[in-house]
């Protein structure tokens, strides 16, 4: 993962509203695996007080994501 600092400069965003929706430049996108463990997930949809709700399954894909032990 990025330390904050970097995430922001990269992003133009503040860490706690970087979103894997709606980014001015892609980065890329890790989900935990023990995420699979539930049917749905929530995530930021890219613009505050946005959330969305999907399959761990469908937000890997959205995002192009990958699945690994982040712990």
């Amino acid at each position: 993962m990025m330390k904050p600092a970097d995430a922001e400069r990269v992003t133009g965003y503040h860490v706690g509203g970087i979103s894997p929706f709606g980014q001015k430049k892609r980065v890329p996108t890790f989900i935990e695996q023990s995420a699979f463990a539930h049917g749905e997930v929530f995530m930021n949809g890219g613009q505050r007080g946005l959330q969305v709700k999907l399959t761990p399954s469908d937000a890997a894909s959205a995002l192009e994501a990958k699945v690994a032990e982040l712990i």
